[in-house]
Protein backbone atom coordinates (compact mmCIF):
# COMPACT_ATOMS: atom_id res chain seq x y z
CA UNK A 1 0.00 0.00 0.00
CA UNK A 2 1.96 3.38 -0.97
CA UNK A 3 1.35 6.36 0.38
CA UNK A 4 0.37 9.27 -1.86
CA UNK A 5 1.52 12.37 -0.93
CA UNK A 6 -0.33 14.70 -3.73
CA UNK A 7 -3.53 12.93 -2.58
CA UNK A 8 -2.77 13.54 1.02
CA UNK A 9 -2.18 17.40 0.53
CA UNK A 10 -5.14 17.89 -1.50
CA UNK A 11 -6.90 16.07 0.87
CA UNK A 12 -5.85 18.29 4.05
CA UNK A 13 -6.54 21.34 1.81
CA UNK A 14 -10.27 20.27 1.22
CA UNK A 15 -10.61 19.94 4.81
CA UNK A 16 -8.78 23.14 5.77
CA UNK A 17 -11.15 24.98 3.26
CA UNK A 18 -14.14 23.59 5.11
CA UNK A 19 -13.23 24.90 8.53
CA UNK A 20 -15.49 27.30 9.97
CA UNK A 21 -14.01 31.25 10.08
CA UNK A 22 -12.67 30.74 6.68
CA UNK A 23 -14.45 34.17 5.25
CA UNK A 24 -13.23 37.64 6.03
CA UNK A 25 -15.84 38.49 8.22
CA UNK A 26 -16.64 39.58 11.49
CA UNK A 27 -19.61 38.54 13.67
CA UNK A 28 -20.80 40.27 16.48
CA UNK A 29 -23.03 40.46 19.35
CA UNK A 30 -23.81 44.23 20.68
CA UNK A 31 -25.60 42.66 23.96
CA UNK A 32 -24.97 45.86 26.04
CA UNK A 33 -26.96 49.03 26.73
CA UNK A 34 -24.50 51.37 27.59
CA UNK A 35 -22.66 54.06 25.73
CA UNK A 36 -19.11 53.46 26.26
CA UNK A 37 -19.74 50.00 24.87
CA UNK A 38 -21.53 51.22 21.66
CA UNK A 39 -18.65 53.29 20.54
CA UNK A 40 -16.54 50.11 20.99
CA UNK A 41 -18.71 48.18 18.48
CA UNK A 42 -18.99 50.35 16.10
CA UNK A 43 -15.66 51.70 15.91
CA UNK A 44 -15.05 48.10 15.37
CA UNK A 45 -17.50 47.32 12.86
CA UNK A 46 -16.86 50.59 10.86
CA UNK A 47 -13.26 49.77 10.72
CA UNK A 48 -13.33 46.22 10.19
CA UNK A 49 -15.99 47.05 7.21
CA UNK A 50 -13.37 50.07 6.25
CA UNK A 51 -10.60 47.15 6.25
CA UNK A 52 -12.83 45.26 3.55
CA UNK A 53 -14.30 42.94 6.07
CA UNK A 54 -18.01 41.88 6.09
CA UNK A 55 -19.82 42.86 9.17
CA UNK A 56 -22.43 41.66 10.71
CA UNK A 57 -23.67 43.03 14.38
CA UNK A 58 -26.33 40.69 16.20
CA UNK A 59 -28.07 43.02 18.64
CA UNK A 60 -29.67 41.53 21.25
CA UNK A 61 -31.14 41.82 25.09
CA UNK A 62 -30.04 45.47 26.62
CA UNK A 63 -28.64 46.58 23.01
CA UNK A 64 -32.06 46.39 21.12
CA UNK A 65 -32.91 49.20 23.00
CA UNK A 66 -30.19 51.17 21.19
CA UNK A 67 -32.01 50.78 18.28
CA UNK A 68 -35.34 52.05 19.08
CA UNK A 69 -36.32 55.45 17.24
CA UNK A 70 -37.45 58.14 19.79
CA UNK A 71 -39.17 59.56 16.90
CA UNK A 72 -42.01 56.71 16.78
CA UNK A 73 -45.01 55.67 18.84
CA UNK A 74 -46.27 52.36 19.01
CA UNK A 75 -49.64 51.64 20.43
CA UNK A 76 -50.68 47.95 21.55
CA UNK A 77 -48.36 47.43 23.98
CA UNK A 78 -49.12 45.51 27.42
CA UNK A 79 -48.71 46.85 31.00
CA UNK A 80 -44.89 45.02 30.95
CA UNK A 81 -44.18 46.37 27.55
CA UNK A 82 -44.70 49.10 28.57
CA UNK A 83 -42.88 49.48 31.74
CA UNK A 84 -39.54 47.95 29.52
CA UNK A 85 -40.28 50.83 27.09
CA UNK A 86 -40.38 53.44 29.76
CA UNK A 87 -37.95 52.29 31.99
CA UNK A 88 -35.30 51.19 29.31
CA UNK A 89 -33.83 54.07 26.74
CA UNK A 90 -35.18 54.85 23.53
CA UNK A 91 -32.40 55.23 21.01
CA UNK A 92 -28.89 54.94 20.91
CA UNK A 93 -28.38 58.81 22.51
CA UNK A 94 -29.94 58.09 25.62
CA UNK A 95 -27.82 55.38 26.58
CA UNK A 96 -25.38 56.04 29.18
CA UNK A 97 -21.80 55.12 30.61
CA UNK A 98 -21.51 51.91 32.04
CA UNK A 99 -19.21 53.85 34.61
CA UNK A 100 -18.61 57.14 35.95
CA UNK A 101 -22.18 58.07 34.84
CA UNK A 102 -22.11 60.65 37.10
CA UNK A 103 -26.17 61.43 37.04
CA UNK A 104 -25.72 62.36 33.42
CA UNK A 105 -22.13 64.75 34.10
CA UNK A 106 -20.08 61.73 33.12
CA UNK A 107 -21.81 60.94 29.53
CA UNK A 108 -22.04 64.50 29.15
CA UNK A 109 -18.39 65.35 29.43
CA UNK A 110 -17.19 61.97 27.51
CA UNK A 111 -19.74 63.42 23.86
CA UNK A 112 -17.63 66.88 25.08
CA UNK A 113 -14.81 65.32 24.83
CA UNK A 114 -15.58 63.49 21.85
CA UNK A 115 -16.40 66.97 19.42
CA UNK A 116 -13.11 68.48 20.97
CA UNK A 117 -11.45 65.60 19.84
CA UNK A 118 -12.86 64.90 16.49
CA UNK A 119 -14.32 61.54 17.77
CA UNK A 120 -17.05 60.61 15.48
CA UNK A 121 -20.27 60.51 17.70
CA UNK A 122 -22.83 57.44 17.55
CA UNK A 123 -24.85 59.03 15.04
CA UNK A 124 -22.18 59.20 12.50
CA UNK A 125 -21.23 55.68 13.17
CA UNK A 126 -24.05 54.51 12.94
CA UNK A 127 -24.66 56.60 9.49
CA UNK A 128 -20.76 55.32 8.43
CA UNK A 129 -21.62 51.99 9.19
CA UNK A 130 -24.82 52.09 6.62
CA UNK A 131 -22.79 53.39 4.11
CA UNK A 132 -20.19 50.60 5.07
CA UNK A 133 -22.63 47.92 4.34
CA UNK A 134 -22.39 46.82 8.38
CA UNK A 135 -25.32 44.43 8.43
CA UNK A 136 -27.65 44.50 11.53
CA UNK A 137 -29.28 41.57 13.25
CA UNK A 138 -31.98 42.35 15.79
CA UNK A 139 -33.02 39.35 17.96
CA UNK A 140 -36.60 38.66 17.57
CA UNK A 141 -36.68 36.72 20.95
CA UNK A 142 -35.08 39.55 22.56
CA UNK A 143 -37.36 42.41 21.03
CA UNK A 144 -40.05 39.88 22.30
CA UNK A 145 -39.23 39.87 25.85
CA UNK A 146 -38.35 43.50 26.41
CA UNK A 147 -42.17 44.40 24.37
CA UNK A 148 -40.23 46.16 21.47
CA UNK A 149 -42.12 46.12 18.18
CA UNK A 150 -40.43 45.81 14.67
CA UNK A 151 -42.40 49.20 13.71
CA UNK A 152 -40.65 51.59 16.53
CA UNK A 153 -36.91 50.54 15.26
CA UNK A 154 -34.65 52.40 13.18
CA UNK A 155 -34.31 52.65 9.94
CA UNK A 156 -31.07 51.11 8.78
CA UNK A 157 -29.96 50.00 5.21
CA UNK A 158 -29.24 46.18 5.88
CA UNK A 159 -31.13 45.70 9.13
CA UNK A 160 -33.09 42.36 9.22
CA UNK A 161 -34.91 40.38 12.41
CA UNK A 162 -34.00 37.42 12.87
CA UNK A 163 -32.88 34.50 15.94
CA UNK A 164 -29.71 32.82 17.21
CA UNK A 165 -29.62 30.77 14.59
CA UNK A 166 -28.81 33.30 11.99
CA UNK A 167 -26.09 34.55 14.33
CA UNK A 168 -24.48 31.08 15.02
CA UNK A 169 -24.45 30.84 11.37
CA UNK A 170 -22.54 33.82 10.80
CA UNK A 171 -20.31 33.21 13.31
CA UNK A 172 -19.22 29.63 12.09
CA UNK A 173 -18.04 31.07 8.92
CA UNK A 174 -16.28 34.27 10.09
CA UNK A 175 -12.50 34.79 10.81
CA UNK A 176 -13.75 37.05 13.79
CA UNK A 177 -16.24 36.21 16.62
CA UNK A 178 -16.63 39.45 19.64
CA UNK A 179 -19.62 39.74 22.07
CA UNK A 180 -19.81 43.73 23.47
Amino acid sequence: MAFDVEKEIAALKERMDSLPGAENKLSMIVFSGELDKHLAAMIIATGAAAMGMKVVLFYTFWGTAALRDPKKKVGGKNLISKMFGFMLPKGRNKIILSKMHMAGMGTAMLKGLMKKKNVASLDLLYELAGELGVEINVCEMSMDLMGFKREEIIEYPKLSFCGVATFLANARESAVQLFL
